[in-house]
């Protein structure tokens, strides 16, 4: 399975199982197992670099288990070839997702004159509310 121009997934590495749907199909849903559980072992895989490994258990989230298999059901259709291809290709976007490198953060802090400004601000502010204040009596 092709992910990018220089990233492929070996078709051995893809286990798939067929599991009956809800949704969509009448009676036939109850008879025909349409829904396809796709089954991915990220941390056994050879195809994938470590980098991209580690990306992806991030990006993974619920849908990898303890073990390192990432686990996709589709069952949206009522054809089994089109569940099979929904979960491939969703497969295939996350393994994507998980080749590019987040951006790194860099550390800003706000201008001298921003801060010059906030806090003129906030004195004008403080100055409204004390002449809200009634004015204090002195012996």
């Amino acid at each position: 399975m092709r992910i990018t121009d220089t990233l492929f997934v070996d078709e051995a590495e893809l286990e798939e199982r067929h599991i009956r749907a809800s949704g969509p199909g009448g009676q036939h849903v109850n008879k025909a197992s349409t829904a396809i559980q796709l089954r991915f072992d990220v941390m056994r895989s050879k195809s994938l670099p470590d980098v991209v490994k580690s990306r992806l258990r991030r990006l993974a989230g619920s849908r990898m288990t303890k073990d390192g298999v990432i686990v996709l059901e589709a069952g949206n259709s009522r054809s089994q070839e089109r569940n099979r291809q929904d979960a491939r290709d969703r497969l295939a976007r996350l393994i994507e997702r998980a080749t590019h490198a987040p951006k790194p953060r860099k550390k800003s802090r706000p201008s001298l004159s921003s801060i010059r400004k906030q806090k003129a601000a906030k004195a004008q502010q403080g100055q409204k509310k004390a002449l809200r204040q009634a004015p204090k009596i002195e012996d």
